[in-house]
């Protein structure tokens, strides 16, 4: 009968020991993945930069996404920043907000915390996971003033009434909630820190394709939870919409006659769009274009740079081309 008991008390005492370990890990794990702020009194007093932030609306290349959708192409108002535009993925569809500062429809209310905290944390201003279709894992290595500067440079925007529709997204993909733990593998890191041993005009190139520019959220192969893999950056593979490839940009990829880009062909490039064997980009990338254009000579140089300093990757293989009928 006592060993018995021993043994009763033994199974109760393992059971206990589980149901505990089970309650704080379930604890450590909503801790962990509840969604984060950045509060204002982190913000300090600060004068914004109108032109830098113009700079950053355009390698950030919010028009691209958040200007509202037209039929024609050439008529898109790249100010009118109503939302609108329907992205295709795996997941889903998502359809981009409005962003303009309409106070109702738009980010027209948003304080300057609760923006920072969207490019950085990804987290809306009700405090709910936002869907990484918004890249903020890139946005998250943006400065902090620079942050504010686009923030500031968009109130002078038009005010555009109207909010999107809601996302269409499969189960369980649509469950905000999961986004906690998602981020919690991918969302991960902070403002760049320039690298001592590269060149001034390297750093700056890096920072602008990694933070603002997020030219990875497009140019990299993705796994099946939609994070980077990260030992093809930069390396192309299907388009997130599903409906393309996108290009390798390491120089493996960005070649011609069997050589590598040269810093000189990639800036010019990204100012008018024009390969070195004389076709034009198309597609989205056309529209990058139109960004980057924007860009002084010096970012764009930086930008080139950075690329043609790129590790050569070879990425997914691409899938031969369909026969046309």
């Amino acid at each position: 009968m006592a060993v018995a008991r021993r043994r009763r008390l033994n199974l109760r005492t393992v059971a206990l020991a589980v149901v505990i370990c089970g309650i704080l890990g379930a604890a450590a794990l909503w801790f962990l993945t509840r969604p984060q702020t950045v509060p204002a009194s982190a913000l300090p007093a600060y004068t914004p930069d109108l032109d830098n932030g113009k700079t950053m609306f355009a390698i950030g290349g919010c028009s691209s996404c958040h200007a509202v959708p037209n039929d024609n192409p050439d008529k898109v108002d790249r100010l009118r920043l109503g939302g609108g535009l329907a992205l295709g993925s795996p997941f889903g569809t998502f359809h981009v907000p409005n962003i303009s500062p309409d106070p109702k429809d738009g980010i027209g209310a948003w304080s300057e915390a609760d923006f920072v905290t969207a490019l950085w944390k990804g987290t809306s201003p009700q405090g709910r996971n936002l869907f990484p279709a918004f890249p903020y894992t890139s946005y998250q290595h943006m400065h902090l003033n620079d942050v504010r500067d686009l923030f500031a440079y968009l109130k002078t925007l038009p005010p555009v009434a109207g909010k999107s529709r809601p996302h269409d997204l499969n189960f369980p993909f649509d469950q905000r909630e999961l986004l906690g733990v998602w981020k919690l593998l991918f969302l991960h890191g902070g403002p760049f820190t320039p690298d001592p041993q590269k060149s001034a005009q390297w750093n700056r190139g890096a920072y602008l394709v990694n933070g603002p520019g997020h030219c990875a959220e497009c140019h990299s192969p993705r796994d099946a939870l939609g994070g980077i893999v990260e030992r093809e950056r930069f390396a192309g593979g299907p388009s997130p919409d599903g409906q393309g490839w996108v290009p390798n940009i390491t120089p493996f990829g960005l070649r011609d006659d069997g050589k590598p880009w040269t810093t000189k062909e990639i800036a010019s490039f990204l100012g008018d769009g024009m390969t070195p064997d004389g076709d034009f980009a198309g597609g989205p990338m056309a529209d990058v274009i139109n960004n980057t254009s924007l860009l002084s000579a010096e970012d764009r140089a930086a930008i080139a740079t950075y690329i043609a300093a790129l590790p050569p990757v070879e990425g997914p293989p691409k899938p031969p081309e369909k026969p046309k009928n």
